[in-house]
């Protein structure tokens, strides 16, 4: 008989079919769908963008309306604005009488030089002068003199004339009586005639003798004149010997030592009037073209804000700033030194009302042409602009924006032109 294979034959459990996982793969969806959202506006900025910039690296500014101050600010120095040197007026050796820092009064001797030279000429100048002097005098003796004998000659004439016309009268009686010859009358009024004219001689002699004579003296009291401003002015150069002071003040300087060796016009020592001080400021070479007188201007003396003017601008460019001078228009703070450093603020006009924003590299990179205005997408569009005033930290923008906008006042170097750009957080 044949097995079956029943003793082969085992049972088997059946086991339940899996599920499958539709849940997890609608939580995966719904997590891409989102990131998709997020992404895909982001991706479509950087795919329109020119270039992606991180906002942390740029500096933004918003556009508002106010009034516009362009005003020039710099760190001045104090100095007098009267503060003369005192020159040697001639070559000497110098004896100082003061020192640096003294106190001192107008016209007060500050050093003096000595020179033998000067003091020897005056000398011989002065003896000159009195020879000068009496031949002055000894001409005016000599002329009363020749006056004098001039005078005797033309009254000795006018006695001949005289005689001679009492002898024709005697004559003429006589010849009239039949006592005389006719030929003796004729005699008497030759001796009239020639008389007369000897007369008329004299007083022209005593005219001419009398101008010669003046003329020698006036010669004579012209060279004692010119010889008296000579030595007037040897005088004044040997007083102006003594330095004296030409303001109240403060010594300054002292250009030479004690008993130094001075040539004529050499500088000897400084003066400070401290009644009258300035402000120095320099000023960048931009703004010079702008700088006219009497501008007001704000100094800035520890916690006091004083009022002043510019009263001085220099015609030379030196390093790209000329100096400009500030005088103070209200009363002078007292205490203030040579040197002293003060905040100096020079204000050029004003605009009310305007559109600005503060002031940055993108005027320059841009050339006051170009700007990029930021929006609420992220991105920043560039814009033609027109810049008009500008000042330290603010620039005007006449057009292209409005009130409100915010702008990159960063450079626009590394952006290369681009017509909108994306901001990276």
């Amino acid at each position: 008989m044949i097995r079956d294979t029943s003793a082969q034959d085992r049972v088997m459990s059946t086991a339940a079919a899996p599920k499958k996982p539709y849940g997890k793969y609608a939580a995966v969806a719904a997590a891409v769908l989102l990131a998709g959202i997020w992404i895909v506006p982001g991706m479509s900025r950087m795919l329109g963008a020119g270039a992606s910039y991180s906002a942390e690296r740029l500096r933004f500014a918003e556009v508002k309306r106010g009034n516009l101050t362009r005003d020039i600010s710099a760190q001045g120095r104090v100095v007098a604005a009267v503060s003369p040197t005192v020159y040697a007026p001639n070559g000497g050796i110098v004896t100082l009488a003061v020192k640096a820092g003294d106190q001192v009064e107008k016209d007060q001797v500050l050093a003096e030089v000595v020179s033998p030279e000067l003091a020897n000429r005056l000398q011989q100048e002065q003896a000159t002068l009195q020879s000068a002097e009496l031949n002055a005098e000894r001409t005016g003796i000599d002329n009363r003199k020749q006056q004098l004998t001039t005078q005797k000659a033309l009254d000795q004439a006018e006695i001949d004339r005289q005689t001679a016309a009492r002898e024709v009268e005697r004559t003429q009686k006589a010849f009239q009586l039949g006592a005389l010859p006719q030929l003796d009358v004729l005699r008497a009024k030759d001796s009239l005639q020639k008389a007369e004219v000897t007369l008329v001689h004299a007083q022209k002699d005593v005219a001419l003798e009398r101008e010669s004579l003046d003329f020698e003296l006036r010669t004579a009291r012209l060279t004692r004149d010119r010889q008296r401003l000579l030595v007037a002015d040897l005088q004044r150069q040997v007083d102006e010997l003594k330095l004296r002071s030409p303001v109240a003040g403060q010594v300054g300087q002292l250009l030479v030592q004690q008993k130094a060796n001075v040539a004529a016009n050499a500088a000897v020592l400084t003066v400070v009037d401290l009644s009258a001080m300035e402000v120095e400021v320099p000023v960048p070479e931009t703004f010079a073209r702008e700088l006219a007188m009497g501008m007001p201007a704000q100094i800035q003396n520890g916690g006091q804000t004083l009022t002043g003017e510019l009263s001085a601008v220099s015609p030379e460019v030196v390093d790209g700033q000329v100096t400009a001078r500030v005088r103070f228009t209200g009363e002078q703070p007292a205490g203030l030194r040579q040197n002293q450093r003060l905040s100096t603020r020079i204000l050029i006009d004003e605009h009310p009302g305007v559109l600005m924003v503060e002031r940055g590299p993108f005027v320059d990179s841009g050339a006051g042409r170009v700007a990029y205005v930021v929006g609420n997408d992220g991105m920043a569009e560039r814009r033609q602009i027109q810049v008009g005033a500008t000042s330290l930290n603010a620039v005007e923008i006449v057009s292209g924006v409005k009130e409100g906008e915010r702008l990159i006042i960063s450079s626009l170097d590394e952006f290369k032109g681009a017509e909108r750009i994306a901001l990276a957080r």
